[in-house]
């Protein structure tokens, strides 16, 4: 086990914080105040090809894998300007679309995500399912060379920029099982009978989320992406890049916590010497680091084993419940040795705590991730 970095790696890394860093905490905590979208971010790194990195070459990506987008997810975030769509369009959608699109399907939407001038964001989540996929309502229907979509979907994020999104429906019932079929089908925001309605949310986020409404939205067979049914697999290919994009994100915001945790405390005297003297102040950013050192292996590892074509959702899972607790200790020790500071809009601190909050939630719950370690690693009974 080699944990030397690769010298490509040092380079994207490099290359990524001075594309970011160009842009940085002003002009994320401006957008953030303000809810509008961090275009300027996406399209620079789109420019340069780190969007679309784990995009295959011959539709424009970089061709490489979950490792390098990670890093891209990571550094941009370390550097102020944490993507959350990159969880949705770089990870999940491109990496469905790469493995299961038809060739028409690729052509059309690879090469403007992976350039950064386009999105195709996700829609799974429904108001009465939750985290229990089998229980989507959402259903899609044939109706001669077509297909009908009808029903709704909560907390989807970035409609707005994106122009498609991918959709988890209910095409049928498993007689064996009687669990839900599900299929995946690409659906362009404009569609007739989609209506799309802001979702407002208390913590300040650039991204926006949607209540989406599909009043028998009729698209095309060629709509379909992969088989008929295979929905199930398709989505999970998707949700463990998610989840370990989430966890870089995550790492990153730590590690942005704590260098303006560090700074901080080596500038502020109030008692004759810098704040981060003091162990009170000293240990919790400490033993933050220690956390985000950790969630960054556990990220690279879950990266790696998808990469690799290996079993990673044990990986990603844990990636993504580390990083989020790491990311959100580093945040609040961060805040609070700012005193009152750390609320003030000119220390713009607060949207990067929303941010790790949300992630604390979504993409998956940690107490879903417990479950899911409960059961699956240690072979204790199913709980729910």
């Amino acid at each position: 086990m080699d944990f030397t970095t690769p010298e490509e790696h040092l380079a994207l890394r490099e290359a990524v914080r001075n594309i970011c860093s160009e842009f940085g905490q002003d002009y994320y905590v401006e957008r953030a105040e303000k809810r509008e979208p961090t275009e300027e971010v996406w399209e620079a790194l789109g420019t340069y090809g780190f969007i679309g990195i784990n995009i295959p070459e011959e539709y424009g990506g970089g061709g490489a894998g979950m490792e390098e987008l990670a890093l891209v997810c990571e550094e941009s975030a370390a550097a102020g300007t944490p993507l959350l769509l990159t969880l949705v369009s770089s990870a999940i959608s491109g990496e469905v679309l790469s493995a299961y699109g038809t060739e028409e399907q690729k052509q059309r939407w690879l090469p403007p995500m992976a350039a950064g001038t386009d999105k195709v964001v996700f829609a799974i989540t429904e108001p009465d399912a939750g985290s229990n996929s089998h229980k989507i309502s959402t259903t899609a229907r044939r109706d001669g060379d077509d297909w009908v979509l009808t029903g709704t979907k909560h907390f989807i994020s970035g409609t707005d920029v994106a122009g498609a999104l991918l959709v988890v429906t209910r095409t049928g019932v498993d007689e064996a099982t009687g669990k839900a079929q599900l299929s995946l089908f690409l659906v362009d925001t404009d569609a007739v009978g989609l209506e799309k309605t802001p979702l407002p949310i208390s913590i300040g986020l650039p991204e926006w989320q949607y209540i989406l409404h599909f009043d028998n939205v009729r698209v095309p067979a060629s709509a379909l992406v992969g088989s008929e049914g295979d929905g199930l697999k398709q989505v999970f290919h998707g949700l463990n890049p998610e989840r370990i994009t989430g966890a870089a994100i995550c790492v990153g915001i730590g590690r942005f916590a704590l260098d303006k945790a560090s700074r901080y405390g080596n500038e502020r005297n109030v008692w004759g010497q810098p704040i981060g003297a003091h162990q009170g102040v000293a240990h919790p950013l400490a033993a933050a680091k220690v956390e985000i050192e950790l969630a960054a292996l556990m990220t690279q590892k879950a990266a790696s084993l998808h990469s690799a074509g290996q079993p990673a959702g044990e990986a990603s899972n844990m990636a993504k419940y580390a990083a989020a607790e790491a990311a959100l200790h580093a945040i609040d020790a961060t805040i609070q040795m700012h005193g009152g500071n750390g609320l003030a809009t000119e220390f713009g601190l607060m949207p990067y705590w929303g941010l790790a909050r949300l992630l604390r939630i979504a993409p998956i719950n940690r107490e879903m991730i417990l479950n899911y370690v409960a059961q699956h690693s240690l072979g204790l009974p199913r709980s729910y």
